[in-house]
């Protein structure tokens, strides 16, 4: 039996990199999966991709800075699979650019997805799960959550907002059975990453490598099993020690 066999898990972000990389590890685990992204060609790809393997998926194209379209995602998600167990909460934006040419407008966006978006989708993840008597949330935050970085106010900014908001609702929660915890991923191969930086970015890593999607999702899968019961809380720092320097 998996780890989170019959599990109904909400994946924002889930159409690549890191969010589709769980979806896959999630359902090898016994999960049934929502893919939520604004991606809707590589979503619903990705839907047909999972249910191939015999396992139970949807896809939800959704703005999480939307406080419509995340309830919908909630209400459609129960109406297919019966409840919410498990979210990761991963959808995010990231930019860098100087502080001083930064524009209020691009501040506000990156806010408003990096964590604007993360709250939304964590209230709506807790009013499912108050109904059910618990389940985890796993927010990603970053490394730039817990130290600083130039050129990157807005994302940095937000990222500490994601840690301090994981810690306030797993206390405000933590009677109910609801646990939430944060995952703080370092540099990762994804496609976010322009090819022209990676070898960079892996210099200035302590073990001189990117980080895979995959060692993402076994760190998510820790922090939405039973493996992490004793966690609420928490901060998750996957960064190959680029916060230990």
């Amino acid at each position: 039996m998996g780890k989170l066999q019959d599990k109904v898990a909400v994946i924002t972000g889930g159409a690549s990199g890191i969010g589709a990389a769980t979806a896959r590890l999630f359902v090898s685990e016994g999960a049934k999966v929502v893919l939520v992204d604004l991606n809707e060609e590589k979503g619903k790809a990705f839907e047909v991709e999972l249910k191939a393997l015999n396992t139970e998926a949807l896809f939800i194209k959704a703005n999480i800075t939307s406080e419509e379209e995340v309830a919908n995602i909630f209400k459609q998600t129960v109406e297919t699979f019966g409840k919410v167990d498990v979210v990761f909460n991963n959808a995010g934006i990231g930019r860098v650019h100087p502080s001083h040419d930064l524009e209020y407008s691009e501040w506000r966006n990156t806010v408003n997805v990096d964590l604007d978006g993360v709250f939304l989708v964590a209230r709506e993840s807790i009013r499912e799960m108050l109904k059910t008597g618990g389940g985890a949330i796993v927010n990603t935050a970053s490394m730039y959550g817990l130290v600083g970085s130039p050129g990157s106010a807005a994302y940095n900014a937000a990222k500490g907002g994601v840690v301090n908001l994981t810690r306030s609702l797993a206390l405000e929660y933590a009677e109910k059975n609801i646990r939430v915890n944060a995952l703080c991923p370092g540099f990762i191969d994804t496609p976010i990453i322009p090819e022209e930086s990676k070898q960079v970015l892996a210099a200035s890593t302590p073990l001189k490598r990117l980080g895979q999607a995959e060692e993402m999702a076994k760190s998510v899968l820790f922090l939405a099993s039973d493996d992490s019961s004793f966690m609420t809380g928490s901060t998750l720092t996957v960064d190959g020690g680029y916060t230990a320097q």
